[in-house]
């Protein structure tokens, strides 16, 4: 069977990384705070010189690296954003220039915080009707340009950076195939005013801030999110004890830990970065993957899900033998 397998992950950080310390100077909070609430103790902020592209641009350069391939042999990037560049073209086009493989599939996707797994779903699916041969996957943002830096309930919980992976077509075959084995995605437009940014092109004209009901979306996130996991592993045919490892989005650690609970899986089973990177929106899934590989504990034949939900409401996840 075609099947598309990981076969090199990579990840980019700004120069500037923001501690709860030094947040606390510029706005009402302090670290005990934002650590008892998030677990988070650090994010990364871009400077005006970072873009979500050049970040996406160097993820992918590390992730191409890592597969031990030539950049010109990619013919489909789909990158994942909330915070494109430019209104158009899309942030895409920018990092296939940038990378020299100009003249394939290259385009953005916007599903928030679920953005990597829509993404993954939509590559997954043109490398297995042969549309294309090896694909770029990045997730990357700058949501610090969106923030309300007087709302304390809002920019304490984000970060900037990107992820990005490599895909490539290949015939497997046997009981352990590597490759994406399933991937579901969900989405429910009802719940558009918990998790939003307040202008647009089409409404305001603006860029806008990003607003959001805690509360609301922590009891949405923990049920989805432990429901999608229970789908996909029921399509793939496994049980939850037999994932290696969990991958989730790096939205809150109370939402990570109820996630886990919900599927009796062990905390030494989960990837945690979000102490410190933050909330990384569409990037978090692919840094905290790119993380947990290039210090050892994801290896080749390990189960990996991946999960994440976003304003949308989005959510989906995706299993993956690597």
């Amino acid at each position: 069977m075609r099947r598309s397998v990981l076969i090199g992950t990579g990840s980019a950080l700004p120069r500037r990384a923001l501690s709860n310390d030094e947040l606390a100077k510029q706005v009402d909070t302090s670290d005990e705070w934002i650590v008892e609430r998030t677990g988070i103790r650090n994010r990364y902020v871009a400077a005006p010189d970072e873009t979500t592209s050049s970040l996406g641009t160097e993820a992918a350069r590390k992730a191409i690296a890592a597969a031990g391939i030539d950049a010109g042999s990619i013919d489909q990037i789909v990158l994942a954003t909330a915070t494109a560049d430019q209104t158009f073209p899309a942030s895409a086009t920018i990092v296939q220039d940038a990378l020299g493989c100009n003249g394939g599939i290259a385009f953005d996707v916007a599903a928030v915080c679920s953005g990597f797994l829509y993404a993954l779903g939509v590559a997954d699916s043109m490398l297995r009707t042969g549309m294309a041969e090896r694909a770029l996957v990045i997730g990357s943002e700058t949501f610090s340009r969106i923030l309300d830096w007087e709302d304390r309930g809002t920019c304490v919980l984000f970060g900037d950076g990107a992820g990005a992976i490599v895909l490539e077509a290949r015939e497997e075959a046997g009981d352990k195939p590597r490759g994406i084995l399933t991937t579901k995605l969900h989405a429910d437009g009802a719940h558009n005013q918990l998790l939003f940014v307040d202008g647009g092109p089409s409404t305001t004209g603006t860029v806008g801030k990003l607003r959001m009901k805690g509360k609301e979306v922590f009891r949405h996130a923990v049920v989805n999110l432990s429901e999608v996991l229970k789908e996909v592993a029921a399509d793939a045919g496994i049980a939850t004890e037999d994932i290696d490892w969990l991958v989730p989005h790096q939205a809150n650690a109370r939402i990570l830990d109820a996630t886990a609970r919900k599927l009796n899986l062990p905390p030494e089973k989960v990837i945690i970065t979000v102490d410190q990177h933050a909330n990384t929106s569409a990037a978090s899934v692919p840094l905290a993957l790119d993380v947990a590989v290039r210090d050892g504990r994801i290896r080749e034949g390990d189960l990996v899900m991946l999960e994440a939900m976003g304003g949308g409401f989005t959510w989906g996840a995706s299993l993956i033998r690597m």
